[in-house]
């Protein structure tokens, strides 16, 4: 199964988990806990992204099928980060 990936965090996406715009419309490219009221909630770099989102790899590995330990999530995280829109600068 094919997902859509939150721009900033890199978790898979779904209608119920979407962010906003300013004006209170949802944001289909990121996560609700990353970009609220058009504006990432916060100011991580890149590498504290994803120390931070490595702690949620049993969700990722429930909703894509794969078996990732923490340290992998991470590794994975610093290589797919550059591809998404909140980190391809």
């Amino acid at each position: 199964m094919k997902y859509k990936f939150c721009q900033s965090c890199g978790m898979p996406l779904a209608e119920d988990v979407l962010g906003t715009n300013a004006d209170g419309t949802q944001v289909e490219e990121y996560y609700k806990y990353c970009f609220k009221d058009g504006a990432y909630i916060d100011d991580y770099a890149m590498e504290e992204m994803a120390e931070f989102c490595s702690q949620f790899v049993s969700d990722y590995n429930h909703k894509t099928g794969l078996r990732l330990n923490r340290c992998q999530f991470k590794e994975f995280l610093m290589q797919f980060y550059p591809t998404l829109k909140r980190w391809n600068t």
